[in-house]
């Protein structure tokens, strides 16, 4: 029976690790009408792709060449990039249906789509080499990462998908796995869940529906990991919660927690969050607090994360109240107002849920934290002041769509940032209706072509890869920030330093045949008394001392040398 079964193919799952890619193949060769959908120019891997993405869209491969050709430009269609830019207008079109689902990212079907793409942007012309004979476990680059993964607002943005990708291959070579890719999106789900059922006190409550606020994350709740807000030499355990226009602590008493502090990062008031060191009877030990300071404050607010090793909680809290706060300048530099203001505090939200999905799959502890969220790599980025203006012009350009939905034509519409936090559970102000402009679009990505923002991201790159050259230039001529000059004298005392590491060397025992050796040459020099004695005035050889023995020996020196000779012996 056994055998049987086996030779039957059931179990055949068992045996054997094919792809989904070849077991699609197979199904296409059997299919009668497969030649019909049939895109030459298109390798089978990326065949496949468009295949299901014709089923999600309810047409067929043909229909979508048809629309492909109507609507790009003669550029796009180019034979040269023909394969890939139609590969890019099959999948961006799916995307952007795909991603209005609620609970998209908990299916796993999605999940494949997505990284399969991936996949076939790599090798989408028919002269690519084929995929098909790979097993399961296949591998995606940056480029292809960064192409698929920001059509999905949740999954990655323009800005940030670079350092993204690098956080997620760390352990793997500079190639994403579909394992990891799946494990992150998992850790997304998670994040996503979390955020959605944060609580609140009653008092919090009614501050926060009053101004529409969102509760982005709660800490202080356990009692192994208390938050304490300074007051003076004492510190208050409480806890400590961030919406999406202020930081509210919430003082704990016998048995509820006190009315809550309101600190604004919304408003302009000069506000700085910044580290702070903290310890007991106002002395600052330790490296694992927040200060807060505003001109509505008569003295700073500190929040300290004490934790036995490290600073890791205060680092990420410091990094997504410094999110939100930089969120809010670039509403108020640009005045940005309407949904557009609400689409641009959802792209901060989904920065923090990917943070936190992070944090949740990687075990490293170098992740810089700020990188990963967009806001905050702009403050520090050569040329972010440019990034955040091309962000600005692009949201003020074109109204947001809610909806997201492919017109009848076939064209293609942006997927905004808002839309997803609103599937998520998230409804921000007032949204519209009416469908954004019409083109090969999607979100911050263009088929085809590299956007406003992709170019603008790209050449702040370029300056900071510029500005690491000539600091490293720089720091060639210095030696550990000395000046040149001194960089100079410490070269010649260098026969000097490494004549002290040596005898440091044989005084730690480091090897001990050198210092054994050393100790019996020394001794042997001190037994046959080849040492130089010390006198006052000068360095005497004791051995060539002979005098005639009519000359007294105290003769031949000082008072105060003689003094210093305990025995003086004529000969």
């Amino acid at each position: 029976m056994f055998e049987a079964l086996v030779r039957e193919g059931s179990l055949n799952w068992l045996l054997s690790r094919r792809s989904s890619f070849a077991e699609e193949f197979e199904e296409m060769e059997r299919s009668t009408s497969a030649g019909n959908n049939w895109i030459p120019e298109l390798s089978p891997i990326a065949n496949i792709i468009v295949r299901r993405c014709s089923k999600i869209l309810g047409t067929t491969s043909i229909e979508l060449q048809e629309s492909f050709n109507a609507e790009a430009s003669h550029s796009i269609k180019h034979k040269s990039r023909y394969a890939r830019n139609f590969l890019e207008y099959c999948c961006f079109r799916t995307l952007a249906l795909s991603a209005q689902v609620i609970g998209h990212l908990a299916d796993k079907k999605f999940r494949r789509l997505t990284f399969d793409m991936m996949v076939a942007w790599e090798a989408p012309a028919a002269t690519s080499q084929s995929l098909i004979n790979l097993d399961d476990d296949l591998s995606v680059g940056m480029e292809s990462f960064s192409r698929i993964a920001p059509a999905v607002p949740i999954i990655a943005n323009v800005i940030i998908c670079g350092n993204l990708f690098e956080v997620l291959t760390i352990s793997t070579g500079g190639r994403l796995r579909f394992s990891v890719y799946d494990k992150y999106l998992n850790g997304l789900e998670r994040a996503i869940k979390k955020m959605k059922s944060q609580s609140d006190s009653s008092l919090l409550s009614a501050v926060r529906s009053s101004r529409g606020e969102k509760i982005l994350e709660v800490d202080g709740t356990v009692t192994t990991q208390p938050v304490l807000e300074h007051v003076g030499i004492s510190a208050w355990p409480g806890r400590l919660i961030l919406t999406d226009h202020a930081l509210y602590f919430e003082a704990l008493r016998v048995v509820s927690y006190d009315k809550p502090k309101r600190y604004d990062l919304s408003d302009d008031l000069k506000q700085i969050v910044k580290p702070e060191l903290t310890g007991p009877l106002g002395t600052r030990l330790f490296d694992k607090a927040v200060l807060y300071k505003s001109i509505s404050l008569s003295e700073p607010a500190i929040i300290e994360f004490p934790e036995l090793k490290g600073h890791t909680r205060r680092d990420y809290w410091l990094a997504i109240i410094q999110e939100i706060l930089y969120v809010h300048r670039f509403i108020n530099k640009f005045n940005i107002t309407g949904i557009e203001k609400d689409d641009v505090l959802s792209k901060a939200v989904l920065g923090i849920l990917r943070v936190q999905a992070v944090q949740e799959i990687s075990s490293s502890s170098t992740v810089r934290l700020v990188s990963l969220l967009m806001f905050n790599l702009c403050d520090q980025l050569p040329g972010g002041d440019l990034i955040l203006e091309t962000l600005s012009n692009m949201s003020s350009s074109r109204e947001l769509d809610q909806g997201n939905n492919v017109a009848a034509s076939g064209g293609m519409y942006s997927i905004s940032a808002l839309t997803m936090v609103s599937n998520i559970g998230f409804m921000f102000g007032s949204s519209s209706n009416n469908p954004s402009e019409a083109g090969l679009l999607v979100g911050e990505l263009a088929v085809g072509e590299i956007s406003l923002l992709e170019r603008a991201v790209k050449e702040s790159r370029e300056n900071y890869k510029k500005m690491v050259l000539a600091q490293e230039t720089i720091d060639g001529v210095k030696v550990d920030g000395i000046d040149t000059n001194v960089a100079v004298m410490k070269e010649l005392l260098l026969p000097v330093m490494e004549l002290g590491k040596w005898l440091l060397s044989l005084l730690y025992w480091d090897d001990h045949l050198k210092s054994s050796l050393f100790c019996l040459i020394f001794a042997y020099i001190i037994f046959r008394n080849w040492l130089l004695s010390i006198s006052g005035d000068g360095w005497v050889r004791m051995e060539t001392l002979r005098f005639s023995s009519s000359v007294p020996c105290c003769s031949l020196f000082s008072h105060r040398q003689a003094r210093s000779l305990q025995r003086c012996w004529c000969l």
